[in-house]
């Protein structure tokens, strides 16, 4: 079974950074894409930042220019490097992985959730 931990969620104040972990208990390279979505309280769970086995990035428009995915092989993690943080980005954060078997074979896996909350 594919296991995701998050790690590095909590509170800062507008302006300031968090950063992101995700680390996996399989090769990242098992997956087709990985990414962080984020869900605030009465919202739908949107995409954040994804990044592809090749390395192909895509960001929500509300966090191009502030958040940066990257990821680690060696270690197996994703992460999500955040900038000038606004109260609106507080939210649960979850790690998401993505495996495409075929235009209509596809399986998700999720992270507990880390939250991040934003406030002066």
């Amino acid at each position: 079974q594919v296991q995701l931990v998050e790690s590095g969620g909590g509170l800062v104040q507008p302006g300031e950074s968090l950063r992101l972990s995700c680390a996996a208990s399989a090769s990242i390279f098992s997956f087709n894409a990985m990414g962080w979505y984020r869900q605030a309280p009465g919202k739908e769970r949107e995409l954040v930042a994804e990044i592809t086995n090749i390395d192909t990035t895509n960001y929500a428009d509300s966090v191009k220019g502030r958040f940066t995915i990257s990821r680690d092989s060696a270690k197996n993690t994703v992460n999500l490097q955040m900038n000038s943080l606004k109260s609106e980005d507080t939210a649960v954060y979850y790690c998401n992985a993505r495996v495409v078997y075929g235009k209509n074979s596809r399986s998700n896996y999720w992270g507990q959730g880390t939250q991040v909350t934003v406030s002066s």
